[in-house]
């Protein structure tokens, strides 16, 4: 049986390296303005952010490991639903970063993005199928 769907999963793969290892990249060389987005509640942000930026260029490294891609692709999907928190509060509080706040027409599409990223990481490694399906 082969899978309908292998070029879409490549394609997320590496889409989903770049993000993240620029992403990851931000975290670790400008922490300051994702400093400013992590609640209250999470204990030593500075370094918080830090160790997110690992988490991310980990991730995206990852994805291009056989060995180690399902773990990377579940971990990124887990780092998604992780940091929700800090885009609710960058939206709700109204945060500005670098002195620019962004507006809803950023923050809402944003939000109802995160979920597709949990779901690409998971697809891109294979650990769920849809919506593609098996053929032979």
């Amino acid at each position: 049986m082969t899978e309908t769907c292998p070029r879409t999963r490549l394609a997320l793969r590496i889409a989903l390296s770049v993000l993240y290892a620029l992403a990851g990249t931000l975290h670790i060389l400008r922490p300051h303005g994702f400093e400013q987005i992590v609640p209250g509640w999470v204990p030593w942000p500075h370094e918080t952010v830090i160790l997110t930026g690992w988490a991310e260029l980990c991730g995206a490294l990852g994805l291009w490991l056989p060995r180690w891609r399902a773990a990377a692709g579940i971990g990124l999907a887990a780092y998604a639903v992780a940091v929700y928190p800090a885009n609710i509060k960058h939206a709700v509080d109204h945060v500005a970063i670098g002195g620019v706040a962004l507006g809803w027409s950023y923050h809402l599409p944003r939000l109802l993005f995160q979920p597709v990223l949990v779901w690409a990481a998971l697809f891109a490694v294979g650990a769920i199928r849809w919506p593609c399906r098996q053929r032979g």
